[in-house]
């Protein structure tokens, strides 16, 4: 109960007392004007009522106790429901969860007080971010105030994107939350090998880190050529990627002719394999007389290697009439008479049977095994010379007829042949004379007169080369050559 109402049954009680100013019984109120004033009080007429005993039945008039009762009325004040000049309201109660305070004022948000189905709550302070806001409504996440203590941000929208989430808190790496504009991903775990990493980055190949069932390595670079390649595979010869250091090459094919091998190396001529439209052949070896040169072109005639067992020659031309034809065998050296300082390089399909210094013996016999082929020739030089001094040939049945011991030699290809295995052997220039004794002595052109002893089937020392005697000489040596 407020002042006022306690004011107002005090005076009640003085008028039933008939209390006067001073606080004693007013003896010049009768019954009548007590009850006639509480009658004017409870909303009476002010006729008169029953007398009390005693009384002396005067009835008090009307005026005397209308001015009786206002000299004793209370002064205004808050609750009387009554709006003084000081008050905003005034509802005659003392709710203070209306729109009217006990104090006598408006109802509004920071007056400490609820107004009912109005407020949440009021706090009656003007801090925002504690658990009532300024607005009187009760702090929550998304009502665009940070409750301190409680939230870390609070945006005021439902959009979990930006930079607070609707959790109200500070949107980071790892909330479980896209933060756009800002992360990848986001999966709210701390695994790294995942699709997210723990930056919030989308995984992929090249940043260094391994996903799980998905890459088999990854380098944190993006070199294609280290033991890592750039699709995180692991390098190997087949991928497509030559490996520094490691491969020479890397097609990605399993084709072994073309310019890759399928152990990554270069195809070369040598390695065994033929490359398509590179090599004819292949054979693996260093050889280059074989049917496969080691440049890896067939072997044929015409390109200068000698191949053996299938070629006297090769000397890489296309002139026929030189010492190699074109059929890669010797054009056979040819000359009529005797010839004098002949290379010995120059004597192509002949080759040497037998050599022996003038001073030495050797049977017939041997010699003869051992140079077998239709033609012979007889030359004769200082050992080991480049050049013959002299030399002819003719066919083997003509050199090797037996003449006896006679002057009358087998002429045969522009020389006189003289055979026999006891007396002498040699040649002079076809139609000079020959004098034997036992060898010829003639010096007609006797630079052109080869002869040597022979004696019991055997060629003994001597005799002469040319114009030179050599009777006992084995600075030089006779040479008898064949050819087919």
């Amino acid at each position: 109960m407020n002042l006022r109402a306690l004011a107002g049954l005090g005076a009640a009680a003085c008028l039933w007392a008939g209390c006067g100013d001073d606080g004693e019984n007013n003896s010049g109120f009768t019954t009548a004007q007590a009850t006639s004033t509480t009658g004017s009080m409870g909303g009476s007429t002010g006729a008169p009522t029953t007398n009390d005993p005693g009384s002396t039945g005067e009835v008090t008039t009307g005026p005397a106790t209308t001015s009786q009762t206002t000299g004793d009325a209370p002064p205004p004040e808050c609750g009387d429901g009554n709006v003084d000049a000081d008050e905003e309201c005034d509802d005659g109660n003392d709710a203070d969860n209306d729109t009217c305070t006990s104090a006598c004022k408006n109802a509004a948000c920071g007056d400490g007080f609820v107004l009912a189905g109005v407020e949440e709550c009021d706090d009656g302070d003007m801090v925002d971010g504690d658990s009532c806001t300024n607005m009187c409504t009760k702090a929550k996440c998304g009502d665009g105030v940070v409750w301190e203590s409680v939230e870390g941000c609070d945006d005021g929208n439902d959009v979990d994107g930006d930079a607070c989430t609707n959790a109200c808190k500070a949107a980071k790496c790892g909330d479980g939350v896209v933060e756009d504009g800002v992360e990848e991903c986001d999966d709210g775990n701390a695994v790294d090998t995942d699709a997210c990493l723990n930056t919030c980055v989308s995984a992929k190949c090249g940043d260094g880190v391994l996903q799980d069932g998905v890459e088999i390595c990854d380098d944190n670079n993006m070199v294609d050529g280290d033991m890592c390649t750039n699709m995180c595979t692991e390098a190997k010869c087949g991928d497509g990627v030559v490996q520094e250091g490691v491969d020479e090459c890397d097609d990605g094919n399993m084709d072994n002719t073309d310019a890759c091998l399928t152990n990554c190396t270069n195809a070369k001529c040598g390695d065994g394999v033929v490359q398509v439209g590179v090599e004819e052949c292949e054979d693996l070896n260093m050889v280059d007389t074989d049917a496969c040169l080691t440049n890896c072109k067939n072997a044929k005639c015409g390109d200068g290697v000698v191949q053996a067992g299938v070629e006297q020659c090769d000397d890489a031309n296309a002139v026929d009439n030189d010492a190699c034809n074109n059929a890669c065998k010797f054009n056979k050296y040819t000359a009529v008479g005797p010839q004098l300082n002949v290379p010995a390089a120059n004597l192509t399909g002949w080759t040497i049977c037998h050599k022996s210094p003038f001073s030495t013996s050797t049977a017939l016999a041997t010699i003869l095994s051992a140079c077998n082929k239709p033609n012979l020739m007889l030359a004769c030089r200082q050992v080991n010379a480049a050049n013959f001094t002299l030399l002819a040939h003719a066919p083997r049945v003509d050199v090797i007829k037996d003449t006896g011991q006679t002057n009358t030699p087998t002429v045969s290809n522009g020389s006189g042949w003289y055979y026999n295995a006891s007396w002498s052997w040699g040649f002079a220039k076809q139609g000079d004379p020959i004098t034997r004794s036992s060898c010829d002595t003639n010096n007609t052109n006797p630079t052109l007169r080869m002869c040597i002893h022979t004696s019991g089937s055997n060629i003994t020392s001597g005799y002469r080369c040319g114009s030179t005697t050599l009777n006992g000489n084995a600075s030089w040596e006779r040479v008898i050559l064949h050819a087919d």
